[in-house]
Order: structure tokens, then sequence, then C-alpha cells
């Protein structure tokens, strides 16, 4: 009889992290025939590269990671499958305690109970910024090719800001966040759970948003699998994915999370106090000092298909990554980033009976998914990638003056958001003096 199967994994310490955890501390993997060896890393690129150089065989990884070295981009890539998903949401977006000021000032009252009128209330912010002469505000995300990078400027866009020209949008790994915003190094930043409530318990500043309400149920984290890894080992990548499964179902029980909160924060993970785990695992966050707010599927880690991957959301994050600039934008991209997401390993695995259909949407169909904010105003956001990756680099080419730049990008962003479908009224509000439509 064959022994056990070992499998060497990376993760960052997130609560998201919590389905790969649980399966090896817990026995799940075990119980599969699997010894599941994980490795704690601080930050993506270092996953990255130590799945590009053959020291992982798979990882916690980011949502667009997999796509991204498929594609080529990045130093080190390697054919990549994401056969499952390891938690939707579980994002935040938190500014310094200055920046949450100015929105109280400026924004509309309860702005935090919709990305909506958050993103008025901090173009608002922007606006008057720009008229003083201030600089931009400085926004960090995790990683480039991140689900937190894209997200961010979904949101900001959707809100009539343009990314690296309204605010600048700068890389911070994920646990120096809130010493980097406590210090003044950025004025706000998106990641996952905990370090939002890290910040807002240090003082250091507020959460405003959550990802969970700018795309609801979208993927965050997944199981990224060296594709030569996958070939050569079905039966164990299999019984990794239904230990994984029984993981995840393990970690969506509500009676589980005080257990899982202690697992997760012990110093061998991520080194916070436990408390600082319940907001992100009850989906209650402390959003302000003693100010908290429910948030329907905050972080979601199994259930109505969480685990399943999906072709259509491998093709929007290429579709996000295309229009950013980060890649150029091809039906043969579309293919690749859908067939990153192919949920065929993962049906097999647990006998999941799926559309065999679903991979073949291409082109013009736009793969918006449900759950975005901005749909029930019926805007487009950026479903047309080419469309945005243009203004990006007119933007690029509009000269050193910071006055020029903004007064020629207003008109040329104006005229893009409106062939992208959004409403006029979404220029960029560094040059104008009214407030965005949707505050009046």
């Amino acid at each position: 009889m064959a022994g056990p199967s070992f499998i060497r994994a990376g993760y960052v310490p997130l609560l998201d992290s919590a389905v790969i955890v649980a399966a090896a501390a817990k026995g799940f993997a075990e119980e599969r025939g699997i010894i599941l060896s994980l490795q704690r890393e601080t930050s993506w690129a270092t996953v990255r590269d130590r799945i590009g150089v053959g020291q992982f065989d798979c990882a916690h990884m980011l949502a667009p990671m997999p796509i991204a070295a498929n594609l080529g981009l990045g130093p080190l890539p390697v054919p990549m499958l994401a056969p499952m998903v390891l938690a939707l949401g579980g994002n935040g977006v938190t500014v310094s305690n200055a920046v949450a000021a100015a929105m109280d000032r400026l924004g509309p009252s309860g702005y935090d109970a919709s990305p909506a009128t958050a993103g008025a209330a901090l173009a608002a912010v922007v606006r008057q910024r720009g008229e003083a002469g201030g600089t931009p505000l400085r926004l960090a995300v995790v990683h480039p090719h991140s689900s937190h990078n894209y997200d961010l400027r979904y949101w900001l866009a959707a809100c009539g800001l343009a990314p690296e020209t309204d605010v600048e949008i700068t890389v911070v790994p994920p646990p120096l966040m809130p010493d980097a915003l406590a210090g003044g190094g950025i004025d706000g930043f998106c990641a996952g759970e905990p370090w939002g409530t890290i910040a807002v318990r240090r003082g250091a500043g507020r959460i405003v948003t959550s990802r969970a309400e700018i795309w609801r149920r979208g993927p965050e984290k997944v199981l990224g699998v060296r594709k030569a890894f996958a070939e050569e080992n079905p039966e164990t990548l299999a019984n990794l994915l239904l230990a994984l499964g029984d993981a995840a179902a393990w970690c969506a029980d509500a009676d589980n999370v005080p257990e899982l909160a202690t697992l997760l924060a012990g110093p061998d993970r991520l080194d916070v106090e436990q408390a600082a785990l319940m907001p992100g695992l009850t989906g209650r966050l402390e959003t302000a000092p003693g100010r908290s707010r429910a948030i329907p599927d905050f972080m979601v880690f199994a259930g109505s298909g969480a685990n399943r991957p999906d072709h259509g959301h491998g093709r929007w994050l290429y579709r996000q990554m295309a229009g950013w600039g980060d890649a150029p934008f091809s039906d043969h991209g579309l293919t690749i980033a859908g067939e990153t997401f192919s949920p065929q390993l993962f049906d097999a695995a647990t006998g999941v009976v799926g559309d065999p259909g679903a991979g073949a949407v291409t082109g013009d169909a736009g793969d918006r998914p449900a759950g975005l904010f901005d749909a029930e105003g019926g805007g487009a956001g950026l479903a047309n990638p080419l469309v945005t990756c243009q203004f990006r680099r007119d933007i690029k080419t509009l000269g050193e003056n910071p006055c020029v730049m903004r007064r020629s990008s207003c008109e040329r962003f104006g005229t893009r958001r409106r062939a992208s479908g959004l409403p006029a009224a979404t220029t960029s509000p560094a040059c104008r003096s009214r407030q965005p439509a949707w505050t009046a």
C-alpha cells in the first residue's frame, strides 16, 4: 500500500489562509492520505517566486496570480492551474484618520453604508486636495496582480477617480500595512483581514468599504497549483482538493469560529491576538473605534458553490488586468484566463456535474459577473478593457505638468467612460468643482 503523499504549500498570514491552515492543522489532509507541509511567507512576491522555482507544489494565492503566470507576466512564470477557490471576499479599504475625517466633512451622511457613497466621499476629498495643490493620496495594495488592486481601481474609477492620476497606488506587504498607515507612509490600503481591523484597533485609521460590497462573492484566494505537479500527481491533487473541501466546510461552520480564530492567531500562523480575527470571521467589522457594521458574505469559505472555479471569473479578472495595462488584451488571453479557472479537476474530485461548455465564451461577451456594486445603476464599469487601457496610456503621455495633465485628462476620461457605458458625470474630479452626480 502506498504511503501518504507529501505536498509543499506556501501561504501568506491572512484570515483567508484559514482553509489551507485548517487542512493541515486539523487533520483533514492526513485523513485523505496527505502530509501537507506549510510554509508561511510575508509577501505574495515570495510565494510567486518560490512556486516558480519549484520550492512549492501549490500555494494559497491571490486569484489573478495563476492567470498572470500563464500569461508569462512577472519573473519565473510557470504554467499553473487554480482548481479550487479558497475564499470569497475578506478584504477591506482602510484610510487614515485624517482622510476619514475629511470624508466625514465632505461626504454624504452615513457614506460607509455603500461603496458608491463611500467613493463619493473619497472623491470629494481628492478634489479638495487637488484644488489646494496638495499631493495625491497614496493608497497601497498587496501585489500588482491582486484582486485588491483591481477591485480598488474598479471602485475608484466607477466613483469618478482616475487611478494613477487622482490617486497614487503602491505595493506594501499585508502585515506591514497598519504600520505604514500609522507612520504616514500611505494614506490608505486595500488588504485582507485582519490587517484593516488591526489598523483600526491601533487607532491608525478606519475601514470605509469592503471587497464583499464592491464585488459580492467574488473569488479572492485560490489554490494555485503548478500544472506539472497536477499532471504528474492527479490522484494526490484530487485528494488534496477533497481535504481542502473538508477543511472549508469546517471553517464555514459558525460553531467552529472561536477554535478557528485560536488556531490562526498562533505565533506560527498570523501571530496576532485572537480578538483581532473575530470581526472578519463573523462578518461584523469594527470599522472605527467603538463602531461596527455587519457585512453580508464578508468572507465565505464554503457553500453555494463557493469553492468551484468559474471560467467567467477568470476571464473577468483578465479583463481587469488588461484594462489597467498589466497585460495585452486578446481572445487568446481570455481563453488562457478561462482555462486557468477551469472547474474540471474540482468537478472530477468532488463529483460535481458542471456545464462543459462554460469555457467557450470569448471576445465581446463581457463576462461581467453578478455582485458588482454598480450593477443596479446600469453602469458597465470597466467591461471594455481596451477603452480603459487606452485611457491609461493617454494619461501617461500627457506630460509632467500636473495641472496640464489633469485638465487634459478630464475630457478624455469623460469621453472614454461614456464609451464604456458609465454616466457622463463620472469625469475626473481633479479639475471640477461640483459634487459627483449621485451625491446631489
